[in-house]
């Protein structure tokens, strides 16, 4: 497909892009002098699944675990980088690791045990390396593992954090090689069933045997269970959100349907996009500035945000036509709803008829209200305090719930 080959033209790394990299992670490389240690690049940049302009580098620190079992190899690793760096970052995750920065690129450096299986291994991250060796054996994909993660990442659907709940690059590089390729991937994508689990174990480890009965109950929510190649007992694909699969399916169906470059453009939101997506109906939106700490935990208590402002404007009876939201420096919610205010009256249900108790308390409740029925249902007559989202909107951000979750928010 000619589209493919203009896409890939456009998002592969030049030799020179290659080579600036390499030359950083070397330089950085060569100051971390540790005993029994192996410091080398990891990630997508190891694994030659990279993407143009891609400014993150993970260096991973190989610690012998017979030199170094049960020793805090976070301490090791931060006092050494802390002697070359002049400004060193520590991270907290399941093991503390480091940032630093080497303009324009971010470099993270985490500190792993050395294993040759992922059974030994002491910590999640120390099965990252198997990662890059596994889709080493898959040199012949590489590029089409390249062509998904600009696709997912154009239409936002890239990412395992909690608060973006998408598609990690493992788990699109797993199966780009499942379905032998980027075509091949979309046109089964289109065929996943949204209201069924989708099941893929590529090694087989499971075969004859009932998956969701082998692995933790905590890891098959997700909608799509994707056995981990090197890792038998983890889904790798345990973040992925129904909402994020859903729309995976849509998109695959209609890039199918007509491809173009399109796809694998990130378009920018902006006010005036917005506006435009809107036309004649009424754009609601809110700029919210994350709180200090890790980005994914307080991404997520923006997802809270988000996800609390469209409940309760269903709640209110408000008609969502389109909602989303964007997070770089602060995070901007919108929503699309009908231009119509609603109705200054509306209905509000109380129990059965049938069941008197619960029908007294109801009347006790809304004493000086006439309590009416409908479809054996009672209910009273009662005024609407918004008639309008942005009226809603604007007393929800002055909700302890919101309040507690961003450092502050406002409507635009």
């Amino acid at each position: 497909m000619d589209i493919l080959q203009e896409a890939l033209k456009r998002i592969k790394p030049s030799k020179a892009e290659e080579k600036k990299v390499n030359a950083i992670a070397v330089a950085i490389i060569k100051k971390i002098n540790i005993p029994n240690t192996v410091p080398a690049i990891g990630g997508s940049f190891a694994k030659g699944t990279w993407l143009k302009g891609n400014h993150d580098i993970d260096i991973y620190v190989r610690f012998s675990k017979k030199q170094y079992s049960g020793k805090d190899i976070s301490l090791i690793l931060g006092q050494v980088l802390r002697k070359e760096f002049k400004k060193v970052d520590t991270l907290h995750g399941s093991r503390d690791y480091f940032q630093i920065t080497h303009k324009p690129y971010t470099v993270e450096i985490v500190p792993i045990m050395d294993v040759e299986k992922a059974d030994l291994a002491e910590n999640i991250t120390d099965v990252s390396p198997l990662h890059v060796v596994w889709v080493s054996h898959h040199k012949h994909l590489l590029d089409d593992m390249r062509l998904a993660k600009a696709f997912f990442k154009a239409n936002r659907l890239y990412g395992a954090e909690s608060y973006i709940q998408g598609f990690s690059g493992y788990v699109l590089e797993i199966l780009t090689v499942y379905y032998s390729g980027f075509d091949a991937l979309m046109q089964n994508i289109a065929k996943w069933d949204i209201s069924k689990k989708v099941v893929i174990d590529i090694e087989g480890y499971h075969k004859g045997k009932p998956i969701i009965a082998e692995l933790n109950k905590a890891k098959l929510f997700s909608p799509l269970i994707l056995i981990d190649p090197v890792q038998k007992e983890r889904n790798a694909a345990a973040g992925l959100g129904h909402e994020v699969f859903e729309k995976a399916i849509i998109l695959a169906r209609k890039f199918i349907e007509k491809p173009l470059l399109k796809f694998f453009e990130k378009e920018k939101v902006t006010k005036a996009l917005l506006k435009k997506k809107a036309g004649k109906n009424a754009l609601v939106l809110i700029e919210a500035k994350a709180l200090d700490g890790k980005r994914d935990i307080v991404g997520a208590k923006l997802l809270k945000c988000f996800e609390f402002f469209k409940k309760l404007l269903a709640k209110h009876e408000f008609k969502l036509i389109e909602s989303g939201w964007e997070w770089e420096k602060n995070a901007l919610f919108w929503f699309i709803v009908p231009k119509e205010r609603l109705s200054e009256k509306r209905k509000h249900f109380g129990p059965p008829m049938a069941e008197n108790e619960r029908l007294e308390n109801f009347k006790l409740a809304w004493e000086g209200n006439k309590v009416l029925e409908e479809d054996g249902r009672a209910y009273v007559v009662v005024k609407r305090k918004h008639r309008d989202a942005k009226s809603l909107l604007k007393a929800l951000l002055k909700d302890e719930y919101v309040k507690e979750r961003v450092k502050g928010i406002r409507l635009l």
